[in-house]
């Protein structure tokens, strides 16, 4: 009994450490490229969340089979959510590249708000239910109470992104130039790199991510609204800390400490700490390693 109870807790922190570690990898990529911490992602989860919702709508009137619509849903979310990412980076972030750290700070948490507020006035501000598109599976029948279809979905599809991503990074041209500009931006221009381009890319790709993970949690729990976002992208932040802001094996390293400290702490202490969990985990871990699980501290000329 207490084998399958810690087993339930084990699969519950490996889903909650790969839905951070889909929203992480957006904060962390951008970091990386343009030492910029956009506190508007959280935002784009949540919108990438309605955005299913609405998809989900659509794809059902119109007699799509259900095999298919999971992976619509997974879609549209993505490219939508991928295009309220450039948007942002080109009408808020891009004009402030060279400007003062703290504007860049201010502009980020302005547009988190901007975001939140749009969404509640456009759709509402209470809890809407969100339907659960995962198919039941059928070799899970006897383990049902340790591990459930939509576990398996979220696991398989959050390991499917992390793969394609480290293809695209370390394999495709594209990739190479964002590591480029991530080195030293200034030599990476100077080779013909656009920096404007790989910008935006960080910003579509992680926003497309996020948006997944937004749409997979939310058929998992079965509900969403607008404040949804502050919340995980909060704790996707402290992730990506806690690995070393700016490494992408960092934030996936970091995602799965907070979500098994959540986890277990929520199961063998108390669940109404479940957010305090993730705030002591950075502050242990940031007391012996500063730059982070995976992170560098970087030295400078005097």
């Amino acid at each position: 009994m207490q084998q399958n109870y810690f087993l339930s807790l084990f699969f519950s922190g490996l889903t909650k450490g790969s839905i951070y570690a889909l929203i992480a990898l957006g904060y962390t990529m951008v970091y990386g490229v343009v030492q910029l911490i956009n506190f508007a992602h959280g935002e784009i989860y949540m919108i990438g969340a309605f955005t299913g919702l609405i998809a989900y709508t659509v794809f059902t009137y119109s007699g799509l089979p259900l095999p298919f619509i999971l992976p619509a849903v997974l879609i549209t979310s993505a490219v939508c959510a991928g295009a309220y990412g450039y948007t942002i980076e080109k009408i808020a972030y891009r004009r402030l590249r060279n400007a003062p750290r703290l504007s860049a700070l201010i502009t980020a948490i302005g547009m988190s708000l901007v975001l939140q507020n749009y969404v509640m006035l456009m759709q509402t501000s209470d809890f809407l239910n969100f339907p659960n598109l995962f198919p039941e599976l059928s070799f899970l029948s006897g383990i049902r109470h340790i591990l459930n279809s939509g576990q398996i979905i979220i696991l398989a599809s959050a390991l499917l992104i992390m793969i394609i991503l480290w293809f695209f990074i370390t394999k495709t041209m594209a990739g190479k130039a964002m590591r480029a500009a991530a080195q030293d931006q200034i030599m990476a221009q100077l080779l013909g790199i656009n920096l404007n381009s790989v910008t935006a890319q960080c910003f579509v790709i992680g926003s497309a991510t996020a948006a997944i993970g937004g749409v997979l949690i939310s058929a998992q729990t079965g509900q969403i609204n607008f404040y949804i976002g502050f919340t995980a992208g909060l704790k996707a932040f402290v992730a990506a800390v806690l690995g070393g802001i700016g490494s992408i094996p960092g934030a996936v390293a970091g995602s799965l400490v907070l979500g098994f400290t959540e986890s277990f702490g929520s199961g063998y202490i108390s669940s109404q700490y479940e957010d305090l969990f993730a705030f002591v985990i950075l502050i242990v871990i940031l007391i012996f390693k500063p730059a982070g699980l995976f992170g560098s501290t970087a030295k400078e000329k005097v």
